[in-house]
């Protein structure tokens, strides 16, 4: 999977993005978005441009238009930080998994809700996860994404899961004062 290298002010904005929709569940104003990372609403929609060409941005139209983050913004949002491992709880039938590291979550199949599939690439034993397990991944430590899935496969030779999605959500950041 390539990773999307942003640049800081897209990384700003998508993050802006990110935290304003957790609170408002609805689609994002410009405006907003602009007040937030202090930039002109035009600089705004230039730069939304280019986070809808890379995917990670969803233009809602209407009245109550404005901008979503896809799961991938959570995602892109994420390899920008993950270099190196950091700690991501892994939880089994509620149960947290020692000496397991959560490398990677890929959010592949983001465009097809109803497939949606994570696939968590880990390092260390999976011996005692099997299909069908219960598996919280999260937070991370970027967007504190949490997905609740269900094992639906697991490649043993690569050590990836293969979660089906239950839930997953980021919560917002409480604002730095």
């Amino acid at each position: 999977m390539s990773s999307i290298e942003l640049t800081p002010s897209q990384k700003k904005i998508l993050r802006a993005l990110t935290n304003l929709h957790t609170d408002a569940e609805d689609a994002i104003k410009g405006e907003d978005i602009a007040e937030q990372v202090d930039r002109n609403p035009g600089t705004i929609r230039n730069q939304m441009q280019s986070l809808k060409a890379l995917q990670l941005v969803e233009g809602v139209p209407g009245p109550k238009g404005g901008y979503k983050p896809t799961a991938a913004a959570y995602e892109a949002l994420e390899i920008q930080q993950m270099d190196e491992p950091a700690s991501v709880p892994l939880e089994h039938n509620g149960e947290e998994v020692e000496g397991v590291l959560v490398e990677e979550i890929d959010l592949s199949s983001v465009h097809h809700p109803e497939l949606c599939r994570a696939e968590v690439h880990l390092q260390g034993s999976m011996g005692d996860i099997h299909e069908n397990d219960d598996v919280r991944v999260g937070p991370t430590p970027l967007s504190k994404l949490v997905i609740d899935g269900t094992v639906d496969g697991k490649d043993d030779t690569n050590n990836i899961l293969i979660l089906r999605i239950d839930d997953m959500r980021a919560p917002a950041e409480e604002p730095a004062h």
